[in-house]
């Protein structure tokens, strides 16, 4: 209960203090700084917009203000027609309208990535400043300014509103942060092919994103509407779009008090050269190299906060896990210990994977040819071959990233690929067919939990992740996968590949990087997969050592083709197989 209680009693305390701060600042600043503070706050809700397109899910977006001038049409238009309800009704409606035009920005998105996107993003955002200039805004020539809700006349009242809307944004952000939908975004930030290996849709992914992304801009765009009571074209300018996205990317706006602290300093920054003197296109320099030094960094400003933070709170519970430490996840024969998995009967198993005349060509190059392989349930097989054999392809065509040219796939007896086509990725993953990569493709933006949940799509207790990573990571469910080495995050991706429980769980050179200690007792860890998880494994590997100890059965792929299949002990005895893979020469 304690561990409960502590992040809500912090939430807590964090929403006091900021009533409070806002509340004084209400009351206490003159009228033109809160008039500038309001400009902030609606700043920072637009900078929440792109931290969900640009700072969790890795999109670049260059028209959140074409999504906020959609929101401030669509508030001037209602406020013209007289929708009762006004702004607490509008603001909704307005985020709404925007939403459309979110999902058709997403739908290049499925294809496009970096400066293509950003230019396509770029030319809508001036499509619609075009269109707003030549039609103008609703009212604006008859002179109707948009009206405040009764008791929010003033801009002391109007500001608390404000802060109200950028405080429920954020609270709706963090939520959906804990979210499987969140962790989508982040995941796909880092890869979008183990995004879809995990079971998740990219394309859902991705236009969930804008579509949020949109109703959050416009939502902004309909406050700056009741703040400045009438709205015009230049309000809306491409150009800001770009100086928001620089201002996200340095701030880090995917964090509440990064589009916080974005939004002051683009207030703060404009007022201080207008008072230097300066013109204010310097401003946009200034962000601008912000941004630069953040993506050289790889982190923003709210990134580094929360490092210091947790940084901070690390030293503080440095003697109480050097007490309890890590030691009972830490890696070893005795984490693992226990009588082998039973022996299954030789006869009676189905089989978690079955492809036959699978084959992959790249255009004149025959990567995979005519492949034929089985996988019984509670089977660890290998799969070995030189660099360069197909094993990679082969993978690839098993788990849906390329075809299988019109060979068979099965996974549990269903067919996920077959002469008339294959299932789609993440339809194969939620069938059973879970993979690991042999790069690091693990969102380092998630905790450990985060990421155990997102990868086995249920929810997971800490005893179980704690179960799930003793005797392979030495991590705990709340730690950040960034404070995790490289090795750590490709064990936790096998963790979070078995505790989906699937049917078959390939491998991918998992002892990559490992030392001869580490690969034999993850050889060890590995036996026990069928007995822990019910799920059959095929492991490629280039540790011949690593398969004996932990396959009961191999498949050696030489360009392309299969040339040796059974036992490690009699496999690895064979002529051909000695001299192509081992280097020796058969004894006379």
């Amino acid at each position: 209960m304690r561990r409960a209680d502590g992040p809500v009693a912090r939430w807590a305390v964090a929403g006091v203090l900021a009533a409070a701060a806002a509340y004084g600042l209400a009351a206490g600043l003159p009228a033109y700084w809160v008039f500038l503070a309001m400009s902030a706050v609606i700043s920072g809700v637009l900078l929440q917009s792109l931290g969900v397109v640009a700072g969790q899910a890795g999109m670049v977006s260059l028209c959140q203000m074409a999504f906020a001038a959609i929101g401030a049409w669509t508030t001037a238009q209602l406020n013209v027609w007289g929708v009762p309800g006004g702004l607490y009704v509008w603001l909704p409606l307005a985020g709404l309208a925007a939403v459309p035009f979110g999902l058709l920005i997403g739908l290049p998105a499925l294809r496009l990535r970096g400066v293509h996107l950003a230019i396509v993003t770029l030319g809508f955002a001036a499509t619609v400043d075009v269109v707003m200039a030549a039609s103008s805004f609703p009212g604006v020539s008859q002179g109707v300014v948009v009206g405040r809700p009764a008791g929010l006349t003033s801009d002391r009242q109007y500001f608390l509103l404000c802060c109200g809307v950028f405080a429920l944004v954020a609270v709706a952000l963090a939520v959906v942060r804990r979210t499987r939908l969140g962790a989508s975004w982040r995941a796909l930030k880092e890869s979008e092919r183990a995004t879809a290996a995990a079971g998740t849709s990219v394309p859902g992914a991705k236009l969930s994103a804008f579509a949020v992304s949109a109703f959050i801009a416009g939502v902004s765009g309909a406050l700056l509407a009741g703040q400045l009571a009438m709205v015009v074209s230049r309000n809306f300018d491409p150009g800001q779009s770009l100086v928001a996205y620089a201002v996200a990317v340095m701030a880090g706006a995917h964090h509440a008090e990064g589009a916080l602290v974005g939004g002051a300093l683009g207030v703060l920054v404009s007022e201080l050269l207008r008072r230097l003197g300066v013109p204010q296109q310097w401003a946009n320099v200034v962000f601008a190299v912000g941004a630069v030094q953040a993506m050289t960094q790889g982190s923003g400003m709210s990134d580094g906060l929360r490092a210091a933070l947790r940084a901070r709170r690390a030293r503080r519970s440095d003697a109480r896990h050097a007490d309890t430490g890590r030691a009972d996840a830490e890696p070893g024969v005795s984490a693992v210990a226990g009588p082998e998995a039973p022996a299954l009967a030789a006869d009676g198993r189905r089989a978690a994977l079955r492809i036959e005349r699978v084959s992959v060509r790249y255009g004149q190059v025959v990567a995979v040819d005519d492949v034929g392989l089985t996988v019984l349930a509670g089977e660890v097989h290998g799969l070995v071959g030189p660099n360069g054999a197909g094993k990679s392809s082969l993978v690839d065509a098993i788990s849906g990233f390329v075809p299988a040219g019109g060979g068979l796939v099965e996974v549990g007896g269903v067919a996920v690929a077959d002469a008339r086509g294959g299932a789609a990725v993440h339809r194969r993953a939620r069938a059973g067919l879970r993979r690991t990569f042999q790069q690091d493709r693990v969102p380092v933006g998630l905790s450990v939990r985060e990421y155990l949940r997102f990868a086995a799509r249920r929810a997971l207790s800490d005893a179980e992740m704690e179960e799930g990573l003793a005797g392979l990571v030495t991590a705990a469910p709340g730690d950040p996968i960034a404070a995790l080495d490289v090795g750590a995050r490709r064990l936790l991706e096998v963790a979070g590949t078995l505790l989906a429980r699937p049917a078959i769980a390939v491998l991918d050179e998992p002892a990559a990087g490992l030392g001869h200690a580490e690969s034999e007792r993850l050889g060890a860890w590995l036996r026990r997969v069928p007995a822990r998880y019910g799920a059959a494994v095929l492991l490629i590997e280039h540790d011949l050592d690593l398969v004996r100890a932990a396959c009961t059965g191999v498949t050696v792929l030489d360009f392309g083709r299969v040339v040796a299949q059974g036992p490690p002990t009699e496999v690895f005895a064979e002529p051909r197989v000695l001299r192509a893979y081992l280097g020796e020469e058969p004894a006379a």
